[in-house]
């Protein structure tokens, strides 16, 4: 017998169809009690004949009703407990005994359904001991009783049907399983999904807070010393406020995209609004979706960087087909290199994932920061 660890509030409710399915599954097999019950229903004295019929009824409603349960405690993912389970097949036993008047010999048949009802009830090894004994019955009792036949056509039903019911528990077990798994799969996709909205939430908002917050100090400088450049600081923070809801509108809607294009165009007002000389590419180059999109993030966590933290009167940023870089000669990164924030924690995420390498530190010369995308030159990140 198998158990599957879930909580039982995970188990999916079963539909009234496939309840209605188990019950047939089970009933079906009944047509194989006909032979005891032609005995019984022929037998001379009507106490014979009231016997054998009323306990073979009462053992086909027996049996499906086990089956039954059995099966739906499966489908909650709970233990068949085995005094229960021990019980029930003894009832099942004294059933079939008890019309022995009526049915004779042929109440060997009830052991086909015994064995099966084991099969499904018991753990492995108690249910191999109960079919043995119940294939071994038949030879035995035709062998200790007068009158009574070899029922060699039992002993292998018995053995069939345990075969048969051993596969029923096996499918049974692996559907469970797929279902356990499909959901740990759903859960874990929500996870990632969670983790993914949150990454890009991070990131649009902590570059274009940056953005507007620098726009805003130079703006408040200006006012003063020239209004007319400070309202034009000012409509530069509306248009990136809206920019910002509209990027995280699409973030939640799942249709906000990020390309190189973009990201360099809003890089250079972004250093220019923060005094910092910008030396960027004048145009993008035509690249595969996936791997403009990455450099697009790498320049947007590159320049946020540059212009929160780096103390930079310059800027570079380089890029060709395999790679992009982003350098600046302000103070460098504090402390190890790896101690990096959440942008770049979703940077290498995302980098990850087309199999490229991510390198945060200082330019060669010792002077300022540098992060750099790396891609293969083939790989998954070279495939539009």
């Amino acid at each position: 017998m198998f158990t599957v660890g879930l909580p039982r509030d995970q188990s999916r409710p079963v539909s009234r169809r496939w309840r209605i399915t188990g019950w047939l599954l089970a009933a079906v097999w009944l047509f194989f009690l006909n032979i005891p019950l032609l005995t019984a229903l022929h037998q001379p004295a009507v106490w014979r004949r009231v016997l054998g019929a009323v306990t073979l009824v009462a053992f086909g409603l027996l049996y499906v009703w086990v089956f039954e349960w059995a099966r739906g405690r499966r489908q909650a993912h709970r233990n068949i407990p085995r005094g229960r389970a021990w019980t029930a097949l003894a009832a099942l036993l004294g059933l079939g005994l008890a019309g022995i008047p009526g049915t004779e010999g042929d109440w060997l048949t009830t052991l086909v359904f015994v064995a099966a009802a084991a099969v499904f009830l018991l753990p492995s090894r108690e249910a191999l001991l109960v079919v043995v004994l119940a294939a071994f019955t038949p030879p035995v009792a035709a062998a200790l009783v007068p009158g009574w036949e070899a029922e060699g056509t039992v002993v292998f039903a018995v053995v069939l049907a345990s075969f048969a019911m051993f596969g029923v528990s096996r499918l049974a077990q692996r559907n469970a399983e797929l279902q356990a798994a499909q959901q740990e799969i759903g859960r874990l996709a929500v996870a990632e999904e969670r983790a993914r909205t949150a990454r890009d939430l991070h990131d649009i908002l902590g570059h274009s807070l940056t953005v507007v917050a620098v726009k805003a100090e130079l703006a408040g400088r200006l006012l003063e010393l020239d209004p007319a450049k400070a309202a034009t600081e000012i409509a530069d923070i509306e248009r990136l406020a809206r920019q910002a809801l509209a990027d995280v509108r699409g973030t939640v809607g799942a249709y906000r995209g990020v390309n190189l294009a973009t990201e360099l165009a809003g890089a250079r007002s972004a250093l220019a609004a923060a005094g910092i000389a910008a030396d960027l590419p004048e145009t993008a180059p035509a690249l595969p979706a996936e791997r403009d999109e990455l450099f697009g993030w790498t320049v947007r966590e590159g320049v946020t960087n540059v212009v929160r933290h780096s103390g930079a009167r310059r800027c570079e940023i380089r890029v060709d087909p395999t790679a992009v870089e982003i350098r600046d000669d302000g103070r460098g990164p504090a402390g190890e290199p790896e101690a990096v924030g959440h942008g770049l924690v979703g940077l290498h995420e995302r980098a990850r994932r087309l199999d490229a390498t991510v390198t945060v530190g200082r330019p060669r010369g010792g002077r300022g920061f540098l992060l750099r995308v790396t891609l293969p030159d083939t790989g998954r990140g070279a495939t539009g």
